[in-house]
């Protein structure tokens, strides 16, 4: 978990921001969201429908496990 304490808060939130409302306009919805509904809808059935959810929402969940460890944790990378 040591490679997620030393990843930087600007390149997870920039990362997360482009990667979570791409494609940019003109689709009616952003990936992450609309990989969502499928899971939920039990419709997510192809890898490549899987392969896309995981690298859309992956720094967002990067970004949860960073906070955690930092602000509930309180664990200090000493680099």
């Amino acid at each position: 978990m040591k490679f997620i304490d030393r990843l930087s808060w600007p390149m997870i939130i920039i990362m997360g921001g482009f990667l979570a409302i791409a494609p940019y306009p003109g689709a009616p919805m952003p990936h992450s969201i609309e990989k969502i509904q499928m899971l939920f809808d039990g419709s997510l059935s192809k890898p490549i429908d899987i392969f896309d959810l995981i690298m859309h929402t992956a720094p967002i969940i990067l970004g949860s496990i960073k906070a955690y460890r930092q602000f509930i944790l309180k664990i200090t990378i000493h680099s």
